[in-house]
Formats: structure tokens, C-alpha cells, sequence
């Protein structure tokens, strides 16, 4: 499984992986495929996949840890990158299919329907993440800056299940959102243990 992480041809299937839901999208809106309602389409769409993607960039450390398969790493950086761009595919479908890019229509909505301001902080959040995913950014801040910097996208995710959660509990239809939650907790949950249980072993370590 290591070898076959570090082959080249599988770093290009992911990246088609995560090209194909927007080509497909694409596809069905070229050919008015998307129903009745095309623009929802869109930005269901496209937030599902950010989601989905955030969901599995945040799996890349829990699965690389327990399965010993540091290759894994090489993976994060499309994967968040590939969130980040469905989050912004997200958003501009929405100001653009549904509000017009009409700054005060958006506005007004956004007083009307919150949820929609924890989606756009999420977006927020992750564009600093985007910004800096590339070495020489690592470089200039170091590692040490560009770690807490990018554990920005533990509050990102939790905006993105409460922008999620509060969309549909108007439509009293959260089964969705509730297991995309139990994912992201149960993501977040393990690095919680983690840090807590290395962190008792460092205290053991310094009384002997």
C-alpha cells in the first residue's frame, strides 16, 4: 500500500478524483441537466463536495498515524486544496446564480438567513489555509507559525457543520448534517485524545 501511495499515478487519480464532481456539475449545467432548479443544484452541490473534502482532508493524520502510512502526507495539500476550491465554487455560485453578485440583495439575505454568514466565515477561514499551502510559505513563516495558522481549519469545520445544520433545520431534514457532525467530531475527537494522552506521557516522562 506504501509503494503503491508513492507512485505518481496515484497522486494523478486523486487529483482527477477531485476535479471530477465540478466536471461533472459542469456537464450536467452545459447540458440544463440540473433540474428544476439549477442554481440550488449548484450550490448544493458544491458545498457538498467542500464538505466531503474537508471531511477527508481532516482524515489524512488519523489514517496516516494508525496505518503507519506516512505517504499519506503528500495527499493533505490536494485534498484541503480541493475543499477550498469547492468552498469558493460554493459561495460564487450562490452570489452569482442566486443573488444577482448584487451586494445588497446578498446583504439583506444574510440578515435574513444566518447561516449563511457561517458559511461565508468558514470560506474566510480557509482562504488564509490556501494562501499558505505552498512550501515557500512554509518556508517564510516557519514551521512553528504555519502549524497554528493552519489549525484554523479545526474551527472552519465546526462552522461549516453549524452553516450546514442551521440550512436544513429549516427544512426540519438534519440526518445529513447530523452524520457529517459525528465524522468531524469523531475526527476531532481523536486528535483531542492524542494530544491529551502525549501530553501525559511527556508529564510521565519528566518526573522519572
Amino acid at each position: 500500500m506504501r509503494a503503491l501511495l508513492r507512485h505518481h499515478a496515484t497522486w494523478v487519480l486523486a487529483l482527477v478524483l477531485v476535479l471530477w464532481p465540478a466536471l461533472a456539475l459542469m456537464g450536467l449545467a452545459v447540458n440544463e441537466q440540473l433540474g428544476a432548479n439549477p442554481a440550488e443544484a449548484l450550490i448544493r452541490g458544491t458545498g457538498d463536495w467542500a464538505l466531503r473534502w474537508l471531511c477527508a482532508t481532516l482524515a489524512i493524520t488519523p489514517v496516516r498515524v494508525l496505518m503507519g502510512w506516512p505517504e499519506l502526507l503528500r495527499y493533505r495539500r490536494l485534498l484541503g486544496l480541493g475543499c477550498f476550491g469547492y468552498a469558493l465554487l460554493h459561495l460564487l455560485a450562490y452570489a452569482v446564480f442566486d443573488m444577482g453578485l448584487d451586494g445588497g440583495d446578498i446583504a439583506r439575505d444574510i440578515v435574513k438567513r444566518p447561516f449563511i454568514l457561517l458559511g461565508l466565515s468558514t470560506g474566510l477561514l480557509l482562504l488564509p489555509l490556501a494562501a499558505t499551502s505552498f512550501n515557500g510559505a512554509l518556508r517564510w513563516l516557519g514551521a512553528a507559525r504555519w502549524q497554528r495558522l493552519h489549525r484554523l481549519v479545526y474551527p472552519a469545520a465546526l462552522l461549516a457543520i453549524l452553516h450546514f445544520w442551521w440550512m436544513r433545520a429549516g427544512k426540519n431534514d438534519v440526518a445529513e448534517p447530523a452524520a457529517y457532525g459525528a465524522v468531524i467530531a469523531l475526527l476531532l475527537g481523536w486528535r483531542l485524545y492524542r494530544r491529551l494522552s502525549l501530553g501525559r506521557a511527556v508529564e510521565r516522562q519528566q518526573r522519572r
